[in-house]
Formats: C-alpha cells, sequence, structure tokens
C-alpha cells in the first residue's frame, strides 16, 4: 500500500542505515498493512485495485507512517536524541490515527469503493 521510499522518509533524515535493510522494511510495511486491515475490518490490500486512485493515498498514509514508526523504535541510534526519535514516533502515530480513523468508517469505505465492508 505504500513505497519504501515513503516510510523511509517519514523516518526523518536521521534513521539509522541498519534499519533501511530491505528485509526489515517489507517487515514492517507487511506488519503496518496487516495492523490497518484488522483495525478496519477490511482487507485493503486483496481489494487494493476496487479503491480510487485518490483514496490510496489514505492507505499509503497510514501505512507509510505506521511502518516508519517501527522502523524509527527499531534502532533510534542515528538521531540526535532519544526524545527526537520519540517526538517522530508521536506525530507518525498521529498520522496512523487520522488515517485509520477516516478508513474504519462504513460511509467512507464505501466512498472509496470497498465494497465488501
Amino acid at each position: 500500500m505504500c513505497t519504501s521510499g515513503a516510510i523511509v522518509i517519514k523516518a526523518g533524515k536521521n534513521v539509522s542505515s541498519s534499519a533501511v535493510s530491505g528485509a526489515i522494511l517489507e517487515q514492517f510495511s507487511d506488519e503496518a498493512e496487516a495492523f490497518i486491515n484488522a483495525t478496519t475490518r477490511y482487507d485493503w490490500v486483496a481489494n487494493y485495485s476496487k479503491i480510487g486512485t485518490n483514496f490510496k493515498q489514505i492507505l499509503a498514509d497510514a501505512a507509510s507512517a505506521l511502518a516508519a514508526s517501527y522502523m524509527v523504535a527499531y534502532d533510534m541510534s542515528g538521531y540526535t536524541n532519544r526524545g527526537e526519535a520519540e517526538d517522530i514516533i508521536n506525530i507518525l502515530h498521529d498520522r496512523a490515527t487520522r488515517a485509520i480513523a477516516i478508513l474504519k468508517e462504513d460511509k467512507n469505505k464505501t466512498k472509496m469503493g470497498a465494497t465488501d465492508t
């Protein structure tokens, strides 16, 4: 639902290079997608092609923000201090929470093209 580049960008310029490996990015992305599917009670991944283009950005924002927060928490050593890393995690959590709230609403699901609600 999102690109690895979006995840890395949201994690911030001080993200640890050890956290940017393909396997770690893939794991965090898969976990974020699973969390979104479970929380919204809809399989966005399986039904991605049914979603309107403009609404896919909401999915991408939620998934990349969640995955980026996992990445920051995985290794905070690259940030100037722990407070910087925690601030980034809090901002990402807020972004993900807002996007997921939109995705949870049945009226929004219908508007987005999610027919199996």
